[in-house]
């Protein structure tokens, strides 16, 4: 009788194919699925999964674990929600290359663009490394509770190469592009799953100036995607202008396909159900991807969240609707306590509330003035709000500003309310993002995991996706098999890590067994477990009763087991199998 080092018996298996679920065993032997089905031989260990479903490992595309891999040995909350790998680097910052001189300037970026406090930077980056490799093999050498793959980033290759030119945006020369090349080969020969930018106006540093990546010329992103190409492939990441700037869909199109046709790699692109500059303009830029794609190119495929995405707007937090105005700002430096005590004294309400706000450095610290954009939060935490259940609509039928109602629900709970900004994808509602779920080259991602600490939590969305999007949601919804499938095989095929991503024998162990019926999610919550007292927003999730990495348990009901069997992968892998379309 074959003896495996783990049998998960009697669950419902649903493998990341799209096929319907079923009843089976799954066997795992030296950190691979090698049965499916009736499993006759026994396991050194047994899990009993009667009344739970067994799924694949979850894969989020969109990190930006890049710091907190150096200084933390789990990369959550992403891996409390069942994501078994991540990739970093995305939008095109991150800590190498990088010159000692230049550690403030990449510092400044991350702060600016990702909101992680440069205390915490100062506090938990080492900075043993220089060059691009040097950085893998740091990553490399301290054990995780998850695996992780890495874009090399387009602003620190920038700078490394062009100085001060780099990061004041000027134009790049020949022999600046073939430098830039050259980095982009090399780190993409050490492992990097691609190369990645960004083109949005929002992303600033911490001083407001525009991220060096920021408006590079179209030759600069075709000579660094050729590079990837030169290095052995991958895929290109990009966040678009998408129309921020007053181009249309057509000019966003017209640059990722020359990328396209000229390297002949895959793209990923985040892309957002806006309400500006039209609601027509992200419905434009998918079909025109689409119409790439069924030509039979190398694939462009949009990248897409499964709930809104905006900003989470709170006392306690890096941004709320009053942050800016003069009054806040006089107490903003008080304890919590003692900040409620003050603002609620009618005299300082009264100030706060009629004031203007000032000017900001950062953009995304502006949103929070989005009123009919706005929601109370909850625990449970809502995604889906009802159009008339905006600060707007409620102020209106209660016959005051919106200011005032605002200012009312961040202080409940002594200063703990938390308001949701619903920035992005949300028009009126989520109904339109099945145009993303049924999209064969869409792709489901943009957790931030590692960002944003003070802003969003998005990193939990694989637990919404299975709570609201397979069962709780009123109207349309996603199968079971539909959801999984987006959670784990196709991001795991999109970014070339053909190895995870099924439950089919050959395959990685990436493994989750699940209480659906008991899947939960809490509200957002902060922590203070950032180096030097940092604090970051986490969010729990209940239902997650066993989560496998390379077939060792690294969770069970939710608590870490202390195993770390994650590790930085290092280039694409081959596949066992392709299984349906991407």
């Amino acid at each position: 009788m074959a003896h495996h080092d783990l049998v998960i018996r009697g669950g419902l298996v649903v493998d990341g194919t799209g096929a319907e679920p079923r009843v089976a065993d799954v066997a795992v032997s030296q950190g691979l699925i090698v049965e499916v089905g009736a499993v006759n031989g026994v396991g050194r260990e047994e899990i009993d999964a009667r009344g739970l479903a067994v799924t694949p490992g979850f894969v989020d595309l969109h990190t930006h674990y890049d710091g907190q891999a150096i200084w933390s040995d789990r990369l959550n909350p992403s891996s409390s929600h069942g994501v078994t790998t991540v990739v970093m680097g995305n939008c095109g910052v991150g800590f190498a290359p990088c010159k000692d001189s230049d550690r403030d300037l990449l510092c400044a970026t991350m702060e600016g663009v990702e909101d992680i406090p440069g205390a915490v930077m100062r506090e938990g980056l080492t900075w043993t490394w220089e060059t691009f490799p040097q950085f893998l093999d740091e990553l490399e050498k301290r054990p995780h509770d998850i695996d992780f793959g890495v874009f090399v980033p387009h602003s620190p290759v920038r700078v490394y190469v062009m100085g001060e030119r780099g990061a004041n945006r000027e134009p790049a020369t020949d022999e600046d592009l073939a430098r830039m090349s050259s980095l982009i080969e090399e780190g993409v020969r050490a492992g990097a799953l691609g190369f990645a930018t960004t083109r949005t106006t929002v992303d600033r540093r911490s001083d407001g100036e525009f991220v060096p990546s920021f408006n590079a010329a179209r030759r600069e992103l075709v000579a660094a995607s050729c590079a990837v190409r030169a290095g052995g492939g991958g895929v290109i990441q990009l966040l678009p202008e998408l129309g921020l700037t007053g181009l249309g869909p057509e000019d966003d199109f017209q640059l990722m396909e020359a990328i396209s046709d000229a390297s002949g790699q895959p793209i990923t692109f985040t892309l957002l159900a806006n309400r500006f500059p039209s609601t027509d303009f992200w419905r434009r830029l998918q079909r025109l991807t689409r119409d790439h794609n069924e030509r039979g190119a190398a694939p462009i495929h949009p990248q897409y969240f499964a709930r809104p995405i905006g900003v989470l707007a709170s006392l306690e937090l890096t941004s709320n609707p009053f942050t800016h105005t003069p009054t806040y700002k006089s107490i903003a430096h008080l304890p919590l306590p003692e900040r409620v005590v003050e603002m609620r004294r009618p005299e300082i309400r009264a100030r706060i509330v009629s004031e203007n706000p000032d000017a900001a450095l950062l953009p995304l610290t502006t949103l929070a003035r989005m009123w009919d954009v706005m929601f109370e939060l909850g625990d449970p935490p809502n995604y889906e709000p009802a159009p008339e259940t905006s600060i707007a609509a409620r102020a209106l039928r209660e016959g005051r500003a919106p200011e005032e109602l605002a200012y009312e629900l961040l202080l409940k709970d002594d200063g703990r309310g938390q308001l949701l900004v619903a920035i992005s994808n949300y028009v009126d509602g989520l109904d339109h993002l099945f145009d993303f779920f049924e999209d064969p080259f869409a792709v489901m991602g943009q957790g931030d995991g590692g960002a944003h600490y003070g802003l969003i939590c998005d990193s939990s969305y694989p637990t919404f996706v299975l709570t609201h999007w397979t069962r709780d949601r009123n109207g349309q919804r996603l199968s079971l098999a539909d959801a999984v499938k987006a959670l784990s095989a196709t991001p795991a095929q999109v970014i070339g890590l053909n190895d995870r991503g099924f439950l089919k024998p050959g395959y990685k162990a990436d493994i989750n067994i699940l209480d659906l019926d008991a899947l939960a999610l809490g509200a957002p919550t902060i922590v203070d477990d950032l180096p030097g007292g940092g604090r970051r927003l986490d969010q729990k999730a209940q239902g997650y009763r066993y989560t496998l990495s390379s077939g060792t348990i690294i969770a069970r009901n939710g608590a870490p087991t202390g195993a770390l069997p994650g590790r930085l992968v290092r280039g694409r892998r081959s596949k066992a199998e392709r299984v349906g379309a991407v």
